[in-house]
């Protein structure tokens, strides 16, 4: 069936460049059609130009920006004369400063909640459509031990391999490892975090990931570093997770279940680890609740929802547990986010023989669009400690998260009150 064409006049064309502008809160670029039309048409004070390469790519911009833009920048209908990353941010600051979220995609976001819900079949579906290419590309732009989350970062300019071994010292340290404890992790990506405990806190580890491909790997790296008998890890849910823990552990997995299943990860954590142990969420959040980029929810990450402190609370409240220690880490994530999408255009070419360009387009956009998001403070990446009300093994002070050497902690002494 052949595709209907658009004939809009001139006039017509330059009112939806105009419109377009507008509803984005008027930001520092200018929007271009071909030959036609361009907007605004004798602004000095640019950061980028759009080339919009036809009238029904300018139709779709018009009906949905954010997906509009998305899909024609991936497919190359759409593209930016200026550096993408100031370009977005620009964009994402001036939306925010107008709410820019038209009817449409109001309209998808609830049709993608509908299609990409997060139940025991759909969260497989979901979680496989991203985790499940093959590690060869994550290879490309990741550590070399795979690490998917944000970094910590000790100093501006550490290495990224340096960066991720810190953040899961940072992680371990949060919450007290001591050796010959038993720890249960929740979406384990390729294992790294899971072995670094084993390897370097002492502890036994079993790992949940619905993933096949990661725990795939994860079980193969653990047999190569001898680890095999110390980690476990296991295909299945995180919902399907059974036995007793001193610890739990979940890094990047709260992003990807709904916060209609916040409760009953808090009833799963509940029966882990009781009432004396304690546990570390870490996730990408947000100051407020907003709906979750439906472009970024097409086309790379299915389920996903960056949560406020008070949506995921919800984790916490139900089952008594009490709210240790958050920690906001945005900064890191900006500068691991910078280098992923570093390296990533330095692998362009063998990005591009993976994927194909149009996905390998739509992955550019998806960590630009990320560094820009976090340094304009729509996204946020939280870490909160938490425990029962029965642990006994608070720390006293901070000072553990930052010693070389881990120091067991001791009641302090008792002195009589003088008058």
């Amino acid at each position: 069936m052949a595709r209907p064409s658009f004939s809009f006049s001139r006039s017509v064309c330059g009112w939806l460049l105009r419109k377009i502008h507008e509803s984005l809160g008027d930001p520092r670029v200018r929007l271009s059609l071909a030959r036609d039309e361009e907007f605004p048409p004798a602004a000095t004070d640019i950061l980028a130009t759009v080339k919009i390469a036809d009238r029904r790519t300018l139709a779709t911009l018009a009906l949905s920006p954010e997906m509009g833009f998305g899909e024609g920048y991936s497919k190359g209908r759409i593209e930016v004369q200026g550096d993408l990353v100031p370009f977005l941010e620009a964009v994402l600051a001036s939306m925010r400063d107008v709410n820019a979220i038209g009817w449409y995609s109001k309209l998808i976001s609830r049709w993608l909640d509908r299609v990409q819900t997060n139940s025991l079949r759909g969260s497989v579906r979901n979680i496989r459509h991203h985790y499940d290419l093959t590690a060869d590309f994550y290879k490309l732009w990741l550590d070399s031990q795979l690490v998917y989350t944000c970094a910590y970062f000790p100093e501006p300019f550490t290495i990224l391999e340096q960066a991720q071994v810190a953040k899961m010292d940072h992680v371990c340290r949060k919450i007290w490892l001591q050796p010959g404890e038993r720890v249960v992790e929740a979406g384990c990506g390729w294992g790294a975090l899971a072995l670094h405990m084993a390897r370097h806190y002492g502890v036994r580890v079993r790992a949940f990931n619905i993933s096949k491909e990661q725990i795939l790997l994860a079980r193969e790296r653990a047999k190569q570093q001898g680890l095999e008998h110390q980690v476990e890890f296991i295909e299945d849910d995180y919902r399907n997770i059974s036995g007793r823990y001193d610890a739990f552990v979940s890094v990047g997995m709260l992003e990807h279940i709904g916060t209609e299943n916040y409760e009953n990860l808090g009833r799963v954590i509940h029966r882990t680890i009781g009432d004396a142990g304690r546990g570390i969420l870490h996730f990408i959040g947000r100051n407020f609740p907003y709906s979750f980029s439906p472009w970024i929810r097409k086309r790379i990450f299915p389920g996903a929802c960056a949560p406020c402190l008070a949506q995921a609370m919800a984790v916490f409240e139900p089952c008594n547990f009490s709210v240790l220690d958050v920690e906001n880490l945005r900064s890191h994530y900006i500068r691991t986010l910078e280098v992923w999408l570093d390296r990533f255009e330095r692998s362009w070419d063998n990005v591009v023989k993976m994927l194909g360009t149009e996905a390998a387009r739509a992955w550019r956009l998806y960590l630009a669009g990320s560094v820009a998001a976090f340094r304009v403070g729509n996204l946020q990446l939280f870490q909160v400690v938490f425990a029962g009300a029965k642990c006994q093994r608070v720390p006293w002070t901070r000072a553990y998260l930052y010693s070389e050497k881990q120091v067991e902690e001791k009641d302090p002494e008792w002195i009589r009150a003088m008058s």
